[in-house]
């Protein structure tokens, strides 16, 4: 049995039996992992109050190379994410950032870039920038960080440098191309020149810089609805928040039902 302590960031905390939680956990050092927290059901459990999702802290567990499950001995809390969970939308992308993490990254890998990620998106969250556009720019980086959406430069087709009034999405959802090729693929989906940029800026400029000039509401909707075709392609599913996202948004009074072809 090996003991390990790391700072975490917490991803979700599910019950287990009559007394115990599941908590899943992201770490710089060793990714994702799964552990049992013994007794944090019970009243005067030592992890009362630690357990806050997206919350930032020092976790210590032990770990068998045959178990699936570490077993935590402690958390300490450093940094609460409440100020983010104060009202459903909140709630609802708590979720969302916290679903990419556990789909994109892997158990027992280094995953410094995806915890600097989601710590930096939390924080900005909760100091104010806008919701819609950090949202964006995370769903955006985590597919990039996972290797499957690089910065829109060069048609992978045709070797081209890409034209920023001249990118399309194949319908597939597999890669941005240039116009000539999405022509010729059939279905593509032409992207706006905003939208292109959009993806080129976060490459360079930090989210809280963003937020001072924000895209408009309609560049952000695009972004979303590529980041979904090649998020859907390469899972081959959607992630659940996602689809509860949309499901409230469309349930919500004054609010449009979303369209199925674009999410």
């Amino acid at each position: 049995m090996e003991l390990r302590s790391a700072e975490a960031l917490l991803l979700d905390v599910v019950d287990l039996h009559d007394y115990d939680r599941i908590v899943t956990f992201l770490t710089r050092e060793w990714g994702k992992k799964r552990g049992v927290a013994k007794g944090a059901r019970r009243k005067h459990s030592r992890f009362g109050g630690q357990l806050q999702p997206l919350g930032r802290a020092r976790v210590d567990w032990m770990e068998k190379d045959d178990r699936d499950l570490v077993r935590i001995s402690s958390v300490e809390l450093q940094r609460s994410a409440r100020g983010l969970q104060q009202d459903l939308e909140g709630l609802l992308l708590s979720a969302y950032l916290s679903d990419h993490i556990q789909e994109f990254v892997q158990e027992n890998e280094p995953s410094d870039l995806f915890f600097r990620l989601l710590d930096s998106t939390v924080q900005a969250v909760v100091a104010g920038v806008d919701r819609s556009l950090a949202t964006r720019y995370f769903e955006a980086w985590v597919l990039r960080l996972a290797g499957i959406f690089p910065v829109p430069e060069v048609c992978p087709q045709c070797g081209r440098q890409l034209e920023v009034a001249g990118v399309a999405l194949l319908a597939s959802g597999e890669s941005m191309v240039c116009r000539s090729c999405g022509g010729a693929e059939g279905g593509a989906k032409q992207v706006s020149p905003q939208a292109v940029r959009f993806l080129r800026q976060i490459d360079s400029a930090k989210l809280v810089d963003l937020d001072r000039d924000r895209p408009a509401s309609s560049t952000l909707d695009e972004v979303e609805r590529v980041c979904t075709l090649v998020r859907r392609s390469f899972l081959q599913h959607e992630l659940k928040s996602y689809r509860v996202i949309r499901e409230t948004i469309a349930g919500l009074p004054g609010e449009p039902n979303p369209s199925p072809d674009n999410h």
